[in-house]
């Protein structure tokens, strides 16, 4: 097995594993980081979305050969000592969660969705947002959630 240098929330480290690992594996027992989280294992409930070069990306089916020189970040990332990000603190003030189980794959999708379209009306969030499952159905408040942050950030 290869060593592989990746760099997952400003920290670099050199990981011994098969480049088919799965990107989440290595964040859950490599990097300790437990926010992305295995559900489905297909790439299709949305729990392990983090961002690979800033792109939102389905960690439980992205080998990590496919990283290559690309900044890893995931839920863990986003606030700094002093404040949540802003996506964060909206669904913190939406209450867009109850269980937590989608809330970091949401947030990280919610982020990519803003990154790429800083003023999406209420469609563009659904369909951005279309492929993270919520098993509790909080989605009118994770709308809201993503709503609140794009206008905070019109405003910042």
């Amino acid at each position: 097995m290869p060593d592989l240098k990746l760099t997952v929330n400003g920290i670099e480290a050199t990981v011994l594993a098969d480049p088919s690992t799965s990107l989440l594996s290595v964040l859950r027992k490599h990097f300790h980081l437990t926010g992305a989280k295995y559900a489905c294992g297909e790439g299709q409930c949305g729990a392990c979305t983090v961002m690979v070069g800033g792109e939102a990306v389905r960690s439980c089916v992205f080998p990590i050969h496919n990283v290559g020189q690309k900044y890893v970040e995931t839920i863990e990332g986003l606030a700094n000592s002093a404040h949540l990000h802003p996506i964060q603190q909206a669904f913190l003030d939406a209450s867009a969660f109850q269980c937590g189980f989608c809330t970091p794959g949401m947030i990280m999708a919610s982020v990519a969705l803003l990154d790429r379209n800083p003023a999406p009306s209420v469609e563009e969030i659904r369909a951005g947002l279309a492929g993270n499952v919520c098993r509790c159905g909080t989605y009118s408040r994770i709308v809201k959630a993503v709503q609140s942050a794009a206008k905070a950030g019109r405003n910042a």
